[in-house]
């Protein structure tokens, strides 16, 4: 079958309207419940690493109750951060982090964390991915924050032919239009766990089948 030219603009008015049915990328779903902070989605972020979105809420949403702020977070003992976490992949590690995390916010930068990618970077647990949907989400700044979904969609379409997150990151910033940079992990998420899965995507039901290349498909349903 001949495919239609690649046009991102339409590729995008189209899976906004297929994932518009699902639950929202976890981070965009917390910023809509009112967790609209650097500092809040950071967090959630921390905990999302090797963790399903489902388990990150629920956690995210337990540490809230907790505490908000840097101020409040960095007066709990790491332990009652890693009871409120506990369901997360490396609940430990991740609790030390974010208590360590909360105590610089506090000591450093009076208790506002920045909207400043090398200092987020700088935070342990923190890579590119986290820091730019943070400044993405949380700080209205134009960033493509690329996880397991953005990475394999965006090469299994041909727009872009990168093996690593952070080669996907840099090709996309050169050809994917500003105004979709935040917006295309909001929807290629849902659309990569529902959809465009990582084995036996479901092409028969996808909406821009008939444009996407299909890069190392070997078998649909």
């Amino acid at each position: 079958m001949n495919k239609q030219p690649f046009d991102i603009d339409e590729v995008m008015t189209r899976i906004r309207a297929a994932v518009s049915r699902y639950p929202q990328a976890a981070m965009f779903e917390l910023f809509a419940e009112g967790f609209e902070t650097p500092f809040e989605l950071l967090l959630a972020c921390i905990i999302s690493i090797r963790t399903l979105d489902e388990v990150m809420l629920v956690c995210a949403r337990k540490l809230f109750e907790l505490g908000r702020t840097p101020h409040q977070l960095s007066d709990l003992m790491p332990a009652q951060i890693e009871a409120a976490i506990k369901r997360s992949t490396f609940a430990d590690r991740k609790a030390q982090q974010i208590h360590t995390l909360a105590q610089r916010v506090v000591n450093d930068y009076a208790g506002t964390l920045p909207c400043d990618k090398e200092v987020l970077v700088s935070f342990q647990g923190v890579g590119p991915k986290c820091a730019n949907l943070v400044l993405g989400i949380g700080c209205n700044q134009p960033n493509i924050g690329v996880d397991v979904h953005v990475q394999r969609i965006t090469n299994r379409w041909g727009y872009v032919q990168e093996k690593s997150p952070e080669k996907t990151r840099q090709a996309l910033e050169e050809k994917l239009p500003e105004q979709y940079w935040v917006e295309i992990n909001k929807l290629l998420v849902p659309f990569g766990k529902h959809i465009c899965t990582g084995t036996r995507p479901k092409c028969s039901i996808c909406p821009v089948e008939d444009i996407c290349r299909q890069v190392e498909v070997t078998e649909s349903r």
